[in-house]
């Protein structure tokens, strides 16, 4: 993801668990992309108003004797202050299956020096045509 963006002239900042003052990063984030590896890490007023928030992690934990499946960021005291946020489950995943199928597809295509379909993901930004 921080490779994306670099690519698209954004700024950014990598930080992990064990970064000093990590609040103070997030606070500072116009898009926090959390993938932690670690159950609502980020409480929401690590969050700037109106950040978007892509939350990558799914944990299973245990909440009122049930197993429940939440993010790396804590939704409920998040919701209030985030513009935009993926939701766990189903926020990130579909995201990444598609990813997997066209990256499946565009191998496959090379294997077999086949060209790849029109309007691929990895079509160069060049001759990538605009929808």
């Amino acid at each position: 993801m921080a490779q994306l963006l670099l690519n698209d002239s954004c700024i950014v900042t990598v930080a992990h668990s064990r970064t000093r003052d990590l609040a103070s990063i997030c606070r500072r984030a116009d898009m926090l992309v959390a993938a932690v590896g670690r159950p609502e890490t980020i409480p929401g007023d690590w969050a700037k108003a109106g950040v978007a928030v892509i939350d990558v992690g799914i944990n299973r934990i245990a909440r009122d004797g049930k197993q429940q499946l939440v993010g790396e960021v804590d939704f409920s005291s998040a919701a209030q202050i985030v513009g935009a946020t993926t939701q766990v489950p189903g926020g990130v995943g579909p995201m990444t299956i598609a990813c997997l199928l066209a990256n499946t597809v565009t191998s496959c295509c090379r294997a077999h020096r086949v060209r790849s379909p029109s309007g691929s993901l990895y079509e160069p930004r060049a001759i990538r045509r605009s929808t």
